[in-house]
């Protein structure tokens, strides 16, 4: 088996990108349980022959949909070393805590989070936006953990801009504030969040009696890769006395670079972050951070009393990282196992390039859309994410959107590369998050020749 997955890894390229799964393996998926064994054999050949064909190809160096990490040979064998390992990060002692408490405290330095932070691994951003969101919520008023927002006098409001990730809203919802809580703050020209706007709002909800606790700055947001003005938001936090949580899910990982740390200046004043490492930082799914500032207010957000959860001096329950009270999970599995030999096996300076790469091809893939009369550029490209769209000649802004959803399809349907579709200004567009240490930059050149001859296919068949 674990031939067969390296070269896997290791044959990518002769792969299709994405393999659209036939009604019969869906059907196969769909059956229920044997009542004998099969043994490890047989379960071995079902999943060569309905499974592994039909995965979603995020490690292929054409896969540039959503903002999905590729993950490594040595990540996948990480996953398999933690898995026989077993350990639970539940509070008690084992090599695995002290693990995960040093990729923290070099999480910390590389975002420039003082040592005194406090930090955690979650299966992603999500959830680290959650759990930084959490420790906002409650810090507001210190009866909130115990009785519950009703408690608390007023209604809370918080900011976000309007190309904030969903899973920010979710946060809200999750935390019982409601999605209307969360006031979505328009943006600029560039896609950044709008100050002017962000001050109008908060002065309004004072002059109606709300409270205003926090703002969400983003850095590298998934629809452009544009990132909110940090420094300036973190003043405007300090003065009007909100958290500053920022989301930075792959943004972060500028602070590698000091050519495009300056992008995302700021981003060390926040009370918290939350990034992930299975995107820029060289993992498999699932690894996302959460740093947060005052280490008490996160440990009392999540802190909860148990006799089975007792620490001691000596013994397994000695335990130097309490992990479990930062955060909702008390069962943990050992994610730090995959980032920690990711550092060393790579070290920074390997990780940098990577990034460094990717944006540089972003950049590339841009200046070749505006020198092509039938695409256009339908943003700035800051970082490592593209948007343009196909023209055409003489189509309406309805006939361009259906045009190039189905762009998108057929490309993605041939498995020649796998790009996704959002909506900007509301228009459809062709987008691209180049995370991938594998793409080469023909790779991103064949996606572009196929943006141009299957927009021409579908705008010959519509007219």
């Amino acid at each position: 088996m674990i031939d067969v997955l390296v070269d896997g890894l290791r044959d990518v390229r002769e792969q299709p990108a994405w393999t659209p799964m036939p009604e019969e393996v869906k059907a196969r998926l769909r059956s229920p349980p044997p009542r004998e064994g099969l043994g490890l054999e047989a379960v071995w050949a079902e999943l060569q022959r309905w499974v592994l064909p039909y995965r979603l190809g995020n490690v292929h160096p054409r896969f540039w949909a959503r903002v999905m990490g590729t993950g490594t040979a040595t990540g996948a064998l990480a996953g398999l070393v933690a898995a026989a390992m077993n350990n639970n990060l539940s509070g008690l002692e084992s090599s695995a805590v002290h693990v995960e408490a040093q990729v923290i405290e070099w999480l910390k330095g590389l975002m420039g989070f003082p040592a005194s932070a406090s930090g955690l691994l979650t299966s992603g951003c999500s959830l680290a936006n959650l759990v930084g969101l959490e420790v906002a919520r409650d810090s507001v008023d210190g009866g909130v953990k115990a009785e519950g927002l009703q408690s608390v006098p007023g209604r809370l409001v918080g900011y976000a801009s309007e190309e904030a990730h969903s899973s920010v809203a979710r946060a809200f919802t999750v935390l019982g504030l409601g999605n209307g809580s969360l006031r979505r703050i328009p943006v600029d020209a560039e896609f950044r969040m709008d100050l002017g706007a962000l001050e109008r709002a908060i002065d309004a909800d004072l002059r109606a009696g709300l409270r205003p606790f926090c703002v969400v700055g983003s850095a590298g947001t998934v629809n452009t890769g544009s990132t909110d003005p940090l420094e300036t938001l973190a003043e405007i936090a300090r003065e009007r006395r909100l958290v500053f949580h920022v989301d930075a899910a792959f943004g972060a990982w500028a602070k590698l670079s000091p050519r495009l740390a300056g992008q995302v200046r700021g981003l060390e004043r926040a009370d918290s972050i939350a990034f992930d490492l299975h995107k820029w930082g060289a993992v498999p799914y699932g690894v996302g951070c959460v740093l947060v500032r005052d280490a008490e207010a996160h440990r009392r957000a999540f802190q909860a009393s148990a006799g089975y959860l007792a620490p001691y001096p000596r013994g397994v329950s000695a335990v130097e990282y309490a992990g479990h009270e930062l955060g909702p999970e008390l069962s943990r599995p050992f994610r730090a196992l995959g980032p920690w030999m990711a550092f060393q096996e790579h070290g920074l300076d390997r990780l940098r390039e990577a990034v460094e790469k990717n944006v540089e091809q972003a950049g590339r893939v841009a200046a070749r859309i505006r020198r092509e009369a039938e695409l256009e550029l339908t943003a700035p490209v800051p970082l490592n994410v593209v948007t343009f769209r196909y023209r055409g000649r003489e189509l309406s802004d309805g006939q361009l959107d259906a045009l190039n959803a189905e762009v998108v399809m057929r490309i993605q349907e041939s498995g020649v590369a796998v790009p996704s579709t959002t909506r900007l200004r509301g228009h459809t567009v062709v987008r691209l998050a180049i995370v991938n240490h594998r793409s080469l930059d023909e790779d991103l050149d064949l996606l572009v020749d196929a943006v141009l001859e299957t927009g021409r296919a579908v705008a010959r068949e519509g007219g």
